[in-house]
């Protein structure tokens, strides 16, 4: 037989059923604007009918509900979106920091223009041409001298500004390592929070929210893995669990930095610090490092991200002797240009003579530290001290002693016509010069191709960049679609549910007349 105060009871778990809805429904608009915040909803589940399956069971037509109950507050997430939105957004964040490190070496290599190192050198020429014309004239050696310092003052502060853009990369590879490792840290710290939360049967939904905001943090940095550990205990079958978060390296292969138990710490090897580690001069890096020593991963086998960006542009490799990147080329490059412009200079001004009959002397000096051989050229190149304390010294003419000769200026000029082929070069006077580190073109050409390059790269990284954008903002705009608060769904569903506890308390106002008439109306005849 059924109970006379089922009805009061099925009422009563419709409002406060209702109720709980009412709250997570205002909790969400509370909520509306707070970065990274998941909508929430009450899943409604119906308690068990009466009366159950037994010997014992009252004989009556069939099962009746007993009403509704609130089954779990669940967040409303798409991990597939997730997914999608963490691949794109390691591939802004490669493509991004690429497209800054090569936004400021051409900022600084400022070209074209009429202040950089090409104005520079087509300053220089021309003023050998003008000096050839006028051999003994005091101003056009003056002017020659300066336009040399002004080469080799260019050549010196290209060097020196990578240099110190470079520096500050590895300041950035540094300062984003420690940013993943206090990112691993507090994952790590909320699964801890969420294993002692779940197995009682909650979800700790704002623990979840605040453990993907950091999961898409990490993402920017490195591409990453997510394999979800149960809590175990009494969690509930849509619980999210553990995260257990992997490294995914080039070749598909993945290292693990959050387990279940723990987290591990990245570092680079060997230090970018160049201040306080002796042994890394030149600054590379030739491996990240998981725990110190345990277990490592060979810039060349990184995943997107960041952080290979950033090594990248620094400069990376097995050794010293074998750094490869952006950056590192680049100066390598220079010092090839300035050595090679230096020493096919130098060898043909050293053919000529001077107003006092010297000869054999340099233009340019440089402090070289190879290997490779032209190692310093570009940081050290300038107008040797001869040169600099006197005018005279500049050798103008191919003949000692005659008057009027500028053949040698002019022949000083035609070096930037010099053709180049498998490192060795012929200079206008007809001597052979071999070992040039430049192996193919002019040094016109081949620093024209360098600046060229700077653009290609540039236009290509930037269009990357623009098309990764388009795709994170695409994906978070799906994703936001299903997790982010609408105030208008949530007043949709504050009038839904206000209706509904309405009627659950109307229901009780029926039931409550129907045991009134029950109870103080039946048995009394005649009233």
């Amino acid at each position: 037989m059924r109970s006379t105060f089922q009805g009061l009871e099925i009422a009563k778990r419709g409002i406060f059923t209702q109720q709980s809805a009412l709250y997570v429904t205002g909790n969400n608009i509370a909520n509306a604007n707070t970065p990274g915040y998941s909508r929430q909803r009450v899943n409604f589940v119906e308690t068990e009918p009466y009366p159950p399956a037994s010997m014992n069971r009252p004989q009556i037509p069939g099962q009746m509900g007993t009403g509704v109950a609130a089954g779990s507050v669940q967040r409303i997430r798409d991990s597939f979106l997730d997914y999608q939105y963490r691949n794109e957004s390691n591939k802004l964040g490669y493509w991004d920091t690429r497209s800054d490190a090569i936004s400021k070496m051409e900022d600084i290599m400022n070209e074209p223009s009429e202040f950089g190192l090409g104005k520079a050198m087509t300053q220089f020429w021309e003023s050998l041409q003008t000096l050839s014309v006028n051999p003994e004239n005091e101003g056009a050696r003056a002017v020659v001298r300066q336009r040399g310092v002004a080469v080799a003052e260019s050549f010196n502060y290209l060097y020196n500004s990578l240099s110190q853009i470079r520096t500050d990369l590895g300041q950035e590879i540094k300062t984003g390592l420690l940013e993943v490792n206090s990112i691993l840290k507090q994952i790590s710290e909320l699964n801890d929070q969420i294993k002692a939360i779940e197995p009682n049967g909650y979800l700790p939904n704002d623990l979840y929210d605040k453990r993907d905001a950091l999961v898409d943090e990490l993402s920017k940095f490195f591409n990453v893995k997510i394999d979800k550990v149960s809590s175990g205990g009494n969690s509930l079958d849509i619980a999210e669990g553990i995260y257990e978060i992997s490294l995914v390296n080039q070749d598909g292969s993945t290292i693990k930095v959050v387990t279940k138990d723990g987290y591990s710490q990245l570092s680079v090897d060997p230090s970018v610090d160049p201040v306080n580690d002796p042994t890394n001069p030149n600054g590379f890096v030739s491996s990240i490092k998981i725990d110190g020593s345990a277990v490592s991963i060979s810039p060349d086998n990184l995943g997107n991200g960041r952080m290979k960006a950033l090594i990248e542009a620094y400069g990376y490799g097995p050794d010293q002797d074998n750094v490869k990147g952006y950056y590192p080329d680049m100066l390598a490059n220079l010092d090839k240009m300035a050595y090679s412009f230096a020493t096919m200079f130098n060898a043909q001004h050293q053919k000529g003579f001077g107003l006092n009959n010297s000869t054999g002397l340099d233009f340019f000096t440089m402090t070289l530290s190879g290997p490779p051989t032209e190692k310093g050229a570009a940081a050290t190149i300038k107008v040797d001290d001869n040169i600099m304390n006197d005018l005279s010294n500049i050798a103008a003419s191919s003949k000692i002693g005659e008057s009027g000769n500028g053949n040698n200026a002019l022949n000083l000029a035609m070096i930037k016509d010099v053709q180049i082929t498998s490192g060795s070069a012929t200079l206008p006077s007809g001597d052979l010069i071999n070992g040039l580190p430049i192996t193919g073109g002019t040094v016109q050409t081949f620093y024209e191709g360098l600046i060229g390059k700077i653009g290609v790269d540039g236009q290509q990284a930037e269009r990357m960049k623009s098309n990764a954008e388009t795709l994170v903002t695409s994906v978070e705009r799906n994703r936001q679609s299903v997790s982010s608060v609408s105030l208008d769904e949530e007043m949709t569903n504050l009038i839904k549910f206000q209706h509904a506890y309405n009627a659950a308390a109307r229901n009780i106002t029926v039931i409550d007349e129907m045991l009134d008439r029950i109870i103080n109306g039946m048995g009394r005849v005649g009233l």
